[in-house]
């Protein structure tokens, strides 16, 4: 984490200065396997055919394949984690998902698609229990300029 931000995860003053218009560095790409996509199928009970059935998409789909579920991507953005790179809070014991602000679904993610993430901090709060932080997560496929998915997440740092 040579370029990661870091601050300890109670000085508000340090992690408001953290806070940005603009996106850090693209994290670690992951391939969305079929695979996968069947996996979270099964374990989700979401077995549509667009996703699951790859004869049939190809001749059905607009897309010619099988496109990954929505909350599969949401899922995934801890394996994709860009906040890994970008900041390294210290001092805190634990750090919970605290929830997700808006969440929206923008373009499909077909299967065998590379997909990276980039994030921001958006906003720094005391709460009871800790900090709580919130980061705008952008997860696109390599080399789209239009977002796959973009989200608000909540971490709670106590």
């Amino acid at each position: 984490m040579p370029d990661a931000k870091t601050a300890r995860f109670d000085d508000l003053g340090a992690l408001e200065s953290m806070i940005s218009d603009e996106f850090g560095q693209w994290g670690k790409p992951l391939t969305v396997s079929q695979t996968m996509i069947d996996q979270f199928a099964e374990l989700s009970g979401d077995r549509q055919w667009i996703h699951v059935d790859v004869e049939r998409a190809k001749k059905e789909s607009p897309f010619r394949a099988t496109i990954a579920h929505g909350l599969l991507i949401l899922a995934l953005i801890p394996s994709i984690n860009p906040q890994r790179n970008q900041f390294h809070f210290t001092g805190y014991k634990s750090a919970v998902v605290y929830g997700t602000g808006e969440t929206r679904f923008l373009s499909p993610v077909v299967a065998g698609s590379r997909i990276h993430a980039r994030c921001r901090l958006c906003k720094v709060q005391q709460h009871r229990s800790g900090v709580l932080t919130t980061f705008q997560i952008a997860v696109h496929i390599l080399e789209s300029e239009k977002p796959s998915l973009i989200c608000e997440m909540k971490l709670l740092y106590r």
